[in-house]
Formats: C-alpha cells, sequence, structure tokens
C-alpha cells in the first residue's frame, strides 16, 4: 500500500480495532470503504466493506460492516473495478 490511511473502529464492547483502507468510494450519497486487517503488501489479510452511517450533524463517522448480499455483492464489483490498476487480488 502506497499511501496507507488507517482508520480504527471501536467495538461494542470498547475494543479498539485498527484496518488499514485500500480504497473509497460514494455511491447515492453514501461513503463505502474497501478495508484490510493486513499492513504488510505481500501478507494475505481479510477485507471488508465499510458502510458510513453517521448523519451530517455528526462529529466522527460512523461505520458499519456490510452484511447484506445482495449489497454486498454490488459492491464487490465496483471495487474490484476501482482497484483493477493495483497490485491486489481481490477474492470474495
Amino acid at each position: 500500500m502506497n499511501e496507507e490511511k488507517m482508520i480504527t473502529l471501536e467495538t461494542e464492547d470498547g475494543e479498539r480495532v485498527d484496518f488499514y483502507v485500500l480504497e473509497e468510494t460514494r455511491i447515492n450519497g453514501t461513503n463505502y470503504l474497501l478495508v484490510t486487517d493486513s499492513e504488510e503488501d505481500d501478507e494475505e489479510g481479510e477485507c471488508y466493506i465499510l458502510k458510513d452511517q453517521s448523519k451530517a450533524e455528526d462529529a466522527d463517522a460512523l461505520y458499519e460492516f456490510v452484511e447484506d448480499d445482495e449489497e454486498m455483492d454490488y459492491l464487490y464489483k465496483i471495487f474490484a473495478e476501482l482497484m483493477d490498476d493495483m497490485d491486489v487480488d481481490l477474492e470474495k
């Protein structure tokens, strides 16, 4: 990853988890992030798609994991296209 951008999410239990942003996009007014839990380029990691659920007046972004299968399939295709020129293999 050339320009590392990291975000930290806090679980319901108060645990802090770091993710590295691979790509981001905005669709129909909603922000989505493709993130991984692996810091190293040559290391296999899990990828997740996060959806910004925050409101305009919120001070912090509120991201949730996309869990709907149809939404996930649609977003996977978009992120695969966006990352086509990068050295990242996305597998579903």
